[in-house]
């Protein structure tokens, strides 16, 4: 434990209770744990950065864990999406300073499995983005977006939820595709956002519209050719029903109804599909895993290229990752929700 400053206390933070609704600070509990030791086959790890998602809260729930594993139980520790610091190592593969990134403990250090996890490679852009550009968001929106809402030189994209770390990016790679854009968002903040600094061509402010289905109208004369739904609920009910024949709809994501016990019934699909001949897939992003690579290195250069921009909503402080979970679900990031739970250790 040499390389550790073992004046700081390790923590974690574990579920303490299933919500019901809405996550609150009672949901979660932090805990002074032990510094962990290393077996055979680990490394040890500093957390440096931590994503949380609006995805997780399904894991909330009760019920025994599934077929992966995903469901948290209580009074142990969540897990979420991390760049991490190698601190200590009994790998030759995994060298004591490199920067790794996987599925990892809320835990403020760790000994991990060298098979859970995967180098960062610094040289592609800054470490933070194996989590939220270059990592899971950044992906969805790549493959959703690319092949499954295959848009093309002309078309009118809708995406919902098209100020967070998903929407973001799948709307900046439709514009990309010379594509007529409209995103959807929840404050002014966020419509300056997408119109001033993403370059789309109109942003909607859902909580100012009184008939989202007549403001999509409006925004999409021609109708919608690709609409990439992040959100769910009423706003897909109002951009659907303005599709055009041929249409193809990416459902990525589901938050408007991640928090309900009930969800409503919304009108039910079917026959629009089959009258407009259109495709609606859902997808999780592990579907095209064997493409990762190619995936990475092209949001990496139109990153470096400055044809995609990435924005992070970044919090400091281990002890606040539950805030910044919750806070998800009021709307309040701009980009990806990331914690910044400390510094690289730059000498050993």
């Amino acid at each position: 434990m040499k390389n550790i400053n073992t004046k700081e206390q390790n923590q974690e933070i574990v579920l303490a209770n299933h919500p019901s609704g809405i996550p609150t600070t009672d949901t979660f509990k932090i805990n002074d744990i032990d510094m962990p030791t290393l077996k055979e086959g680990e490394v040890l790890l500093k957390s440096i950065y931590v994503s949380v998602d609006p995805g997780m809260r399904g894991f909330m729930n009760k019920g025994t864990d599934d077929a992966a594993g995903n469901k948290f139980q209580l009074n142990k520790p969540i897990t979420s999406r991390t760049v991490a610091q190698v601190i200590e190592s009994s790998d030759d593969n995994f060298m004591v300073g490199d920067i790794v990134h996987g599925r990892f403990a809320w835990q403020k250090y760790q000994a991990v499995n060298i098979a859970d996890i995967e180098k960062v490679d610094p040289t592609l852009a800054p470490i933070s983005t194996a989590v939220s550009m270059l990592g899971i968001p950044g992906l969805s929106a790549y493959f959703g977006m690319l092949n499954i809402g295959q848009p093309k030189k002309g078309e009118t994209v809708v995406v919902s939820g098209a100020a967070g770390s998903v929407g973001s990016i799948a709307a900046q790679i439709a514009k990309t595709k010379g594509c007529k854009v409209i995103g959807i968002a929840g404050s002014a903040q966020k419509i300056a956002f997408l119109e001033n600094d993403l370059g789309l061509d109109k942003g909607i402010n859902y909580k100012q519209v009184d008939d989202m289905e007549a403001a999509i109208k409006d925004a999409c004369p021609n109708g919608v050719d690709v609409f990439f739904d992040n959100v769910g609920g009423e706003l897909f009910d109002a951009v659907f029903a303005n599709i055009n024949e041929h249409a193809r709809i990416a459902i990525c994501g589901q938050i408007a109804d991640y928090n309900e016990e009930n969800p409503p019934q919304g009108p039910r699909p079917m026959h629009t599909l089959i009258k407009k001949s259109a495709r609606m897939e859902g997808f999780v992003v592990y579907d095209f895993k064997d493409n990762f690579a190619d995936a990475k290195q092209q949001l990496a250069d139109w990153y470096n290229n400055d044809n995609l921009i990435y924005k992070e909503n970044l919090i400091e402080g281990f002890e606040n990752i539950p805030a910044a979970f919750i806070g998800l679900f009021s709307g309040e990031n701009i980009g990806k929700q990331m914690i910044k739970v400390g510094g690289i250790v730059n000498s050993f």
